[in-house]
């Protein structure tokens, strides 16, 4: 299948350009030109498949999502390594199953890397078709056992999808944007997730 200069996704070309760049450690016309070069091939080599979006862009929900996902990586950070410090301390970990409202790829994949990002998760399965994740949670016990990791997945979902997510998306996932209080502690000051 013959693929045309149009069809390269520059996006992807610019960010694998900046990243050959910053292997390289040297901001130069050759480095810039080559990594430009490569990351083309690669795109012609290896296309990535397009994701659809027809969602809708809502900054003040973009930047609840950004705020809370910064805390709960700094809070997860020091409990997982108060864990690690803890002597006579065993964590029993398990896998837990989450099944998303969503049924988009787009909300599936950054629901998955945001919850991997977390210290003391980990998602080691992502199932496209049923939008089911399974992850591997380091303290069970601490994370306040499955039902709880399954719900909060699911907020951080609703975060995703708040911020992203088209009128009808949110409607088909049973989301509404009205601010419920204790919905979403991210917009309701005070309170703790």
């Amino acid at each position: 299948m013959k693929r045309s200069f149009r069809s390269i996704q520059w996006p992807a070309v610019f960010w694998l350009t900046i990243v050959w760049v910053l292997l390289w450690g040297d901001l130069s016309a050759a480095n810039v030109l080559g990594g430009a070069a490569l990351g083309i091939l690669i795109m012609v080599v290896f296309p990535l498949p397009s994701i659809d979006y027809a969602g809708r862009f809502r900054p003040v929900y973009v930047i609840a999502l950004f705020v809370s996902f910064l805390r709960e990586l700094v809070v997860a950070s020091f409990q997982v390594a108060w864990l690690a410090l803890r002597v006579n301390h065993q964590p029993r970990s398990a896998v837990v199953r989450v099944k998303l409202r969503s049924t988009s790829d787009l909300y599936l994949t950054l629901t998955a890397e945001m919850s991997s990002l977390v210290p003391g998760s980990l998602v080691i399965e992502a199932h496209r078709l049923t939008s089911t994740l399974y992850l591997h949670v380091l303290d069970i016990d601490h994370s306040g056992g499955a039902d709880a990791v399954r719900d909060h997945v699911l907020v951080l979902e609703e975060r995703v999808l708040k911020a992203l997510a088209s009128d009808q998306e949110l409607a088909d996932a049973g989301v509404s944007l009205r601010r419920r209080r204790g919905a979403d502690p991210a917009l309701n000051e005070g309170e703790a997730s």
